[in-house]
């Protein structure tokens, strides 16, 4: 069993919470460590419910309190050589992450969560290099406790590769960031929406939905939509576009992907609930 919830989805902050009722990930570092703390108890959690922290790229709604998490919680930062290079450099990072570097190597990587957890086992990562206009930005693909869990935030497209990992993943967590009408109707300059829409931004309502057609399987159990935007979408917008995907696959018996598949939309800026994935 897998435990997940959303301390925040979008550009306000991002921060992802996951665990094997023992030991735990976060991926991502967009809320502050008071915030973190208080979001954790609220579940009947604390910050000894995690033992390491996952980043996927370095903008600033990702990594803004992470020099302070390395700074008061001293817990291992796993990402790639080339995020660990610009988050040495980066001024909100620069003086606290080098004794909590660890870098990810290419295929599956085994985080230890150290042995003072009992019962606890080693979640295998692998991340996956996405189109978006940061240093470099990855998701990740894990697989803990007999599931699978994909997350892939903050991505212009949906790659070869991460159709292939999300097409056998038990849990799907991806962005469905705009409304191509609120986009172009709305009050964004020209190369802001450009910036977008155009491959290396974010991905689409119609986009997601497009992407969840095509990576939807049997054994897909839940789909969480995430980093939606405030200016640009409406949860319900971004629900309805990937549900009506959904509604158009057949899941047998006469039933559709719909029906059998728990689809969410995750809070901008609040917790979501605690979810167990079974």
């Amino acid at each position: 069993m897998l435990r997940f919830f959303s301390l925040s989805s979008g550009s306000c902050g991002n921060c992802y919470f996951l665990s094997d009722g023992n030991s735990g990930l976060l991926i991502d570092a967009g809320v502050s460590l008071r915030r973190l703390k208080k979001n954790l108890i609220l579940k009947g959690l604390g910050l000894d419910s995690f033992q390491a922290i996952l980043v996927t790229h370095d903008h600033l709604d990702h990594i803004r309190h992470l020099g302070s998490y390395c700074k008061h919680l001293s817990k291992p930062v796993w990402t790639t050589p080339m995020l660990h290079d610009a988050l040495a450099r980066h001024t909100f990072t620069r003086d606290w992450i080098q004794p909590c570097r660890r870098d990810l190597q290419p295929g599956s990587n085994l985080i230890p969560l150290g042995a003072d957890v009992p019962g606890s086992g080693c979640p295998s990562v692998r991340y996956f290099v996405v189109p978006h206009d940061a240093t470099q930005t990855v998701g990740y693909f894990i697989e803990w406790g007999g599931k699978r869990f994909f997350l892939m935030t903050d991505a212009g497209a949906l790659t070869a590769e991460a159709l292939g990992l999300a097409s056998t993943a038990d849990v799907v967590v991806i962005e469905s960031n705009y409304d191509m009408d609120m986009l172009m109707g709305g009050p964004y300059t020209h190369d802001l929406k450009m910036r977008i829409c155009k491959g290396s931004g974010h991905m689409s309502n119609d986009e997601c939905s497009e992407a969840v057609a095509r990576f939807w399987h049997p054994g897909l159990g839940h789909i969480f939509l995430c980093h939606l935007s405030a200016n640009n979408n409406t949860p319900s917008l971004a629900f309805k576009s990937a549900a009506s995907a959904l509604e158009g696959i057949p899941a047998g018996d006469g039933l559709s992907a719909k029906d059998v598949t728990d689809l969410r939309t995750l809070p901008r800026d609040m917790a979501s609930p605690l979810f167990e994935i079974l």
